[in-house]
């Protein structure tokens, strides 16, 4: 049985910057980052703009957290959330946040939560300012999050087709920032850990998603770009294998 205690996340939501059709997928994201110990929603509840929320408080054990809304142009719910987040802070009891917004407002919040030591994950959609999108450790576009649900599908948006291996090489962003990673991670055969290297581009681009590619994974995506090799290495001192991979040009 494994033991490892997973990361106890707050999962703080602004109602009025995303949209209910996200939820589910939310959740399920971030059951892979942690265990969601705070799942708390910000809004002004008396308003109809948030019936569509108000239908999932209940099926998701959400949080509701009212304010109203007292100044027209003043966003109060953004206020609250950042109070309550440097209250879970100072708690102690937390590893690491999802906040899920696509407000800028939210930049500062993130920066001086990753000072006092959490890890922050970003939830947004694509139109997210990159400033808060790089004030996160990994942020994560909830248009790949999105559930279609059939009754509703003509109303959704489709998710990112899978692109194919030429239109990956003409990638240039992405060929050279896989290439990079490479290049900082090498040894002398050219060879990098394929999991190490995910983690450095992760660093670099808190927003790369292979979804945004049409593949669940970076080796998958890697792979169909067709400029790098692989190899499978058993790893030292364990029975379980490690995936490297190299930029052919470096084939000797």
């Amino acid at each position: 049985m494994n033991t490892e205690r997973q990361p106890r996340l707050a999962v703080l939501i602004d109602a009025d910057n995303a949209a209910p059709s996200i939820i589910e997928g939310l959740l399920e994201e971030v059951a892979n980052l942690g265990i969601a110990s705070v799942k708390r929603i910000y809004g002004d509840w008396t308003s109809p703009n948030l019936k569509g929320w108000k239908e999932e408080l209940l099926r998701f054990g959400l949080q509701p957290i009212q304010q109203f809304s007292y100044t027209t142009g003043k966003n109060a719910t953004d206020s609250a959330l950042i109070i309550d987040a440097m209250d879970l802070l100072y708690s102690k009891t937390l590893d690491g946040f999802c906040i899920v917004s696509s407000d800028s407002d939210f930049t500062r919040l993130s920066a001086r939560l990753r000072e006092g030591g959490m890890t922050v994950y970003g939830f947004g959609e694509k139109k997210t300012p990159k400033a808060f999108v790089g004030a996160c450790d990994r942020f994560i576009y909830t248009e790949n999050l999105r559930v279609v649900e059939p009754e509703k599908a003509a109303e959704q948006q489709p998710r990112n087709k899978r692109m194919g291996t030429n239109e990956l090489k003409q990638d240039s962003w992405l060929v050279n920032t896989v290439r990079n990673a490479i290049e900082d991670l090498e040894d002398d055969d050219g060879w990098a850990n394929l999991g190490t290297v995910g983690q450095a581009i992760s660093n670099k681009f808190p927003d790369f998603d292979t979804r945004n590619y049409g593949y669940q994974k970076l080796g998958e995506l890697i792979k169909a770009i067709g400029l790098f090799e692989f190899d499978s290495r058993t790893s030292p001192n364990s029975t379980s294998r490690a995936i490297y991979i190299r930029d052919i040009r470096k084939r000797k």
